[in-house]
């Protein structure tokens, strides 16, 4: 006779691998339909997982790709959580964060009057 599969609840091995700082909030996520098990939306945090399975979800902005190795039996630390999976996440190039661009901050008075002289002289505030 074949062995069963070893499974676990997918909010739970969500949580015993350290993806969500709580139980509750693996759960709501899977809720909310953004968890895939081998390319399938799953919104039922119940849902059986097991060695072999693909997740596919969004932790925070950062879109997670990950095969189970093993179920796991404890939330335990960090090194032990990493052992339960297998990272296939493609490797994407962050570009810093810098909303202002290529600009080196607020403008000196030369750098103002260099503008105003662009400008030319049709400026509400002229004399001639």
């Amino acid at each position: 006779m074949t062995d069963p599969r070893e499974t676990i609840r997918l909010d739970k091995w969500l949580w015993h691998a350290r993806f969500f700082k709580s139980r509750s909030i693996a759960a709501g996520v899977v809720t909310g339909g953004k968890v895939r098990v081998d390319s399938q939306p799953v919104s039922k945090p119940a849902r059986a997982v097991g060695p072999g399975n693909v997740l596919t979800f969004i932790q925070e902005t950062e879109t997670r790709v990950v095969r189970i190795v093993a179920c796991g039996a404890r939330r335990g630390p960090a090194p032990e959580a990493q052992t339960l999976y297998e990272d296939l996440t493609p490797v994407v190039e962050k570009r810093p964060y810098n909303p202002g661009g290529d600009r080196k901050g607020r403008p000196t008075k030369k750098d103002r009057r260099d503008m105003m002289s662009h400008r030319g002289n049709d400026g509400p505030f002229d004399l001639e």
